[in-house]
């Protein structure tokens, strides 16, 4: 079955063209050729190639490779995610070196063996669909971003503990400098890494996000770095990874303290050497990003524990930002409340609510476990269900609880604290028993005694 891509000879040897068409026209649907390198431009205009085969030598008694140089420049010019194929007679290592540092996808030396002259031009055809798809991608991902930075609106608030935060970022935004955002669920990460890609140089690139807590270790090298068809029992076509993708733009790798030990000598080495390998494949592919971590677990602790490695917390932790949590900065409630009334009043077409003292006053005492999340997510609800002009203390629901939570500072009580702390952990993990009990220190076993015992 023909390959569903096009190919341009261009040689002025008539004899080369012929064998050449002749050759790839078995596998490609289309093979075109050409004796004057100055028509390249035309046949680009006509006809979207994948793939130019290019002699390096056009004038007689000239074979320093100059010209294919200069004619390889001008389809880059036309179309970066072209793939060049040098053909000469008059090889060298120096000058293939030569070719593929200025970027040609490879080079082959005249009379060519066929089964060399066909790898050849179908592994830069299938870098032909890579690049493509990485630029598809790329695409996609801006248009997303763009989306998913209207829902991640930024917000500045006017506590201390917030305003040295981002008198931090504002000085480290525009750097390259890899930084490391501590916080607990809810306090805004995410939304603070977007902030720094927005301010940085390379905010019209893609941001890229990686959950690192919801990747098995079997999915991790394929999602990070990407496989090659045929890598393995799924890999049923070449896939790039994030670090791939997210090339020329801000990699955002999320929960990076669930990261298991076993992986993270694989992530040490993508960040140290700056190139990743996709899975199959033995071709280093260079990656330049900027670097954004975030965490809610201790990690300077789990280093000390030996669970996380000191040697890549180094690598991600030029700048460390630390979120305090809502109840911290209480002084931001009033104004995050505006900024949410005003977000969800505009989206759900509803007249812009005022709120009544006490329903402020039962916010301000609330411990906001959820953090900056609940109250938008507990504000969006109000917008949703209110009447009138004006929020009451009723139109604020906190879950099922009658009573606002207290924080763990204010409960003194043993049995109480244990009761808190398991309630808290299984909310973090969204039920999950398996996360819980890691995060607990306890056994599943005597999770379940401690639930029968409170009644939990």
């Amino acid at each position: 079955m023909k390959k569903k891509g096009k190919i341009l000879i261009v040689d002025d040897n008539e004899e080369i063209l012929v064998a050449l068409r002749l050759q790839l026209s078995t596998y490609f649907e289309k093979v075109a050729t050409e004796r004057k390198p100055e028509m390249i431009p035309s046949w680009m205009n006509r006809e979207g190639f994948d793939v130019i085969v290019l002699d390096m030598n056009f004038r007689a008694g000239i074979n320093t490779g100059n010209e294919g140089i200069f004619w390889m420049n001008k389809i880059l010019s036309l179309d970066p995610d072209i793939s060049v194929v040098f053909i000469t007679a008059y090889a060298g290592i120096e000058l293939a070196v030569k070719a593929i540092q200025q970027g040609a996808a490879d080079f082959i030396e005249k009379p060519w063996d066929d089964e060399k002259m066909l790898a050849a031009v179908l592994r830069a055809w299938e870098m032909r669909r890579s690049k493509l798809e990485i630029t598809n991608l790329r695409e996609k991902q801006k248009h997303l971003s763009e989306r998913i930075d209207d829902q991640y609106s930024f917000f500045r608030g006017t506590s201390p503990a917030t305003e040295r935060i981002y008198r931090t970022i504002d000085k480290v935004a525009a750097t390259d400098a890899s930084i490391l955002i501590l916080g607990e669920n809810g306090t805004g990460k995410e939304i603070m890494a977007r902030e720094i890609h927005r301010r940085s140089a390379r905010s019209k690139e893609v941001f890229i996000g990686v959950d690192l807590g919801s990747l098995s270790t079997s999915l991790f090298e394929s999602e990070l770095f990407g496989h090659v068809k045929g890598a393995f029992t799924d890999a049923r076509e070449d896939r790039p990874g994030r670090f791939e993708i997210a090339t020329g733009g801000t990699l955002f790798l999320d929960e990076i303290g669930n990261l298991p030990p076993e992986l993270q000598p694989k992530l040490l080495t993508a960040l140290h050497n700056r190139e990743i390998t996709r899975i199959g494949s033995n071709r280093a592919i260079p990656v330049d990003i900027r670097l954004i971590s975030a965490t809610n677990r201790p990690v300077h602790e789990l280093v000390a524990e030996g669970r996380f490695r000191e040697d890549l917390l180094y690598r991600i932790n030029t700048i460390q930002l630390e979120i305090p949590p809502l109840r911290e900065r209480k002084d931001d409630i009033p104004l995050l409340l505006d900024f949410f009334l005003q977000k969800y009043t505009a989206k759900y077409g509803k007249p812009v609510f005022k709120t009544d003292k006490a329903a402020l006053d039962k916010l301000l005492h609330y411990g906001w476990p959820g953090n900056v999340r609940e109250l938008q997510h507990m504000t969006e609800k109000a917008v949703i269900l209110g009447e009138g002009s004006t929020l009451h203390e009723e139109d604020f629901f906190f879950g099922s609880r009658s009573r606002p939570r207290e924080s763990m500072q204010e409960i003194l009580n043993l049995e109480q604290l244990e009761k808190e702390a398991i309630r808290r952990a299984i909310e973090k993990h969204n039920g999950n028993i398996s996360r819980a009990v890691l995060e607990l220190g306890i056994s599943r076993r005597a999770l379940y005694y401690k639930l029968g015992k409170h009644d939990t």
